[in-house]
């Protein structure tokens, strides 16, 4: 009996014309250190089984739309029956006054700056989070799917996750916007954040600092100094003093000498 379009006799989903595919064709998803670390919270605390069909599903491009917002996914996928299930991902967004902090704790370190104002995701960004007691990655997941499968997560949610992985390598700024803070945002407060200095130098005249200048500095390493012994004349032919301090510089190289 020939079947009607848009439907399955129950044997696999319903082929989807122009669904979201997964790039990666076999193995595992996810090639950023970013998507990895979200993979492998999923594959610790989820069905391995489901999982396994998930993957298929991604990989076939049952997935038909996937949205993320500040604290949700909403994704449409097709499965057996002629309407597709309708799937929700939740996580906790961060409010206007903890992603204040975040940014002050980044604009804090430069090199992690630096990367953000360059598009890219340093690893110790993950750190600098934990440091502040709040996660950048979530450890629970709260998931719906309209689906009447048994077991969680379905292989619908499945699918979405590793998607949702996938899209977090071509852009790691959507890590962050699912947490409340898009690029767009998030770059602009740090361009606004006034960068860490470096630390402050009192500045003495050289002229006031002849007596000191070439005495041992303290070392944590070495308490105790020994004496050093210069070879007479050396310290002028090695650094010949300028004209306006040679004078006086002279004087000290000699003090030196002798002490």
């Amino acid at each position: 009996m020939a079947q009607r379009p848009g439907w399955s006799d129950g044997a696999g989903p319903i082929e989807v014309e122009g669904g979201i595919r997964a790039r990666s064709k076999r193995g595992s998803i996810g090639s950023t250190w970013w998507s990895r670390r979200f993979i492998d919270i999923l594959e610790r605390v989820c069905d391995k089984g489901r999982l396994s069909r998930g993957r298929a599903y991604a990989r076939k491009g049952q997935v038909v739309s996937i949205d993320l917002e500040a604290g949700e996914v909403r994704a449409s996928v097709q499965g057996s029956r002629p309407k597709p299930y309708r799937v929700t991902i939740r996580i906790e967004a961060y409010d206007e006054a903890r992603w204040s902090a975040i940014e002050e704790g980044i604009a804090a370190q430069a090199v992690h700056r630096a990367r953000l104002l360059a598009g890219e995701m340093p690893p110790e960004i993950e750190e600098l989070f934990a440091a502040m007691g709040i996660d950048l990655f979530p450890r629970d997941l709260d998931m719906d799917c309209s689906c009447p499968d048994w077991g969680f997560p379905c292989k619908h949610l499945s699918a979405v996750l590793y998607l949702l992985a996938e899209s977090f390598d071509d852009d790691p700024f959507l890590v962050l916007a699912w947490r409340g803070r898009t690029r767009e945002q998030l770059l602009g407060s740090l361009a606004e954040e006034p960068a860490a200095g470096p630390p402050a130098v009192e500045d003495v005249p050289f002229a006031d600092r002849l007596a000191d200048f070439y005495a041992p500095g303290a070392s944590a390493h070495r308490p105790e100094h020994r004496p050093v012994t210069v070879a007479p004349g050396l310290l002028p032919r090695v650094f010949p003093p300028p004209g306006e301090v040679a004078a006086p510089l002279i004087e000290a190289y000699r003090r030196l000498e002798t002490s």
